[in-house]
């Protein structure tokens, strides 16, 4: 089943919406159009309570105002770019400057700050269309991006984000979802366990853009091969504010990417991708002055991202694959987040 509902209305006068995604199983997703954004996601726990384990806000004047990107859409391009420097086809274009010298998840208007358009289906199943077009000389990039997002809610409890776009002139395209989760439903994630099939990762600067180098994760606390405790590498993280904000290369020959858990609920989540990347971030910076839902204050690591995509910063770095997208090239990814319950 899927349901609409107003969401509030934008600075401009457009109206924003909110629609809800039920399966057959009871479980729910609420997305808005507005940057495309998952607000509200219920699964149970081991006694079969739905609880909401995703971070995020109640009115849309929170989200026009948030600067953490919760549960939006992520576009043209997830991660930074070193100096906001694109070159392509020995064409060099300046990007908006979001994050310092940098450019971050597609400048200060990306996609999480633009309303998209939505056709809902027939079900949860048959899901959430979301389409966008990005003109030419957006936040500085070249060409006109035609995105098309599909959002399914099936029956076999997964949430899938089914991505694809084309270009009309050769563009940088890497795209993702940037939903926190947080297991239990309030508190930190630092008890949540941690699985990454990723046993190499990129290491960064003290600005977090990548060195160019793909490290091994053995004796790093990096490496998440195994189930491990989230807060128990963090005493060996140098990072300020202190926290996971790490792009591992994931082991192409696994099915699943990740998998998170959380003992008290025993909720668990399995993550499966197209993409080469996820990005483990800790919501390092959060300092507390967002209030989202049920009253709860965000602050370090009230929630953990799982962010599946390309290669950061790919377009500065020679030994990265290579992000564009160019005419009559399809672009294509597929991530999957699959909800279950362990110890009932």
């Amino acid at each position: 089943m899927i349901t609409s509902a107003p969401f509030g209305r934008l600075p401009d006068g457009r109206d924003a919406t909110l629609f809800t995604l039920t399966n057959r199983n009871g479980l729910v997703a609420r997305l808005t159009d507005y940057g495309a954004t998952l607000t509200q996601l219920h699964t149970p726990d081991r006694t079969g309570v739905l609880g909401d384990i995703v971070l995020g806000f109640d009115t849309l004047t929170q989200y026009l105002s948030c600067r953490d990107y919760l549960g939006a859409t992520i576009g043209r391009v997830a991660n930074r770019i070193a100096r906001g420097r694109l070159f392509i086809e020995g064409v060099e274009y300046d990007l908006d400057r979001n994050a310092g010298a940098h450019h971050l998840h597609g400048g200060s208007a990306g996609f999480d700050k633009l309303l998209w358009q939505a056709t809902a289906g027939n079900d949860a199943s048959s899901g959430l269309r979301m389409t966008l077009e990005s003109r030419e000389g957006d936040q500085g990039y070249p060409g006109t991006l035609v995105v098309e997002l599909l959002i399914r809610l099936t029956d076999d409890d997964a949430l899938v984000f089914e991505y694809s776009a084309t270009a009309d002139r050769s563009t940088a395209v890497n795209l993702t979802n940037h939903t926190y989760f947080n297991l239990f439903g309030r508190g930190d994630i630092l008890a949540h366990q941690l699985q990454i099939n990723a046993s190499r990762y990129l290491p960064t600067d003290g600005e977090m853009i990548p060195t160019g180098q793909i490290n091994p994760v053995n004796r790093t606390p990096f490496d998440f091969t195994r189930p491990a405790r989230i807060g128990a590498g963090l005493p060996r993280l140098t990072n300020r504010p202190r926290g996971y904000d790490t792009a591992l290369v994931l082991d192409k020959a696994s099915s699943v990417a990740a998998r998170l858990h959380e003992p008290t609920t025993g909720r668990t989540i399995e993550l499966s991708t197209t993409e080469p990347v996820l990005q483990l971030y800790t919501a390092n910076y959060f300092d507390g002055s967002s209030t989202g839902k049920h009253g709860i204050r965000y602050v370090p690591h009230s929630g953990v991202a799982l962010e599946p995509g390309r290669y950061p910063d790919a377009l500065n770095q020679p030994g990265f694959p290579s992000i564009i997208l160019r005419p009559g090239e399809p672009y294509h990814q597929s991530t999957g987040y699959r909800f279950m319950v362990e110890g009932r």
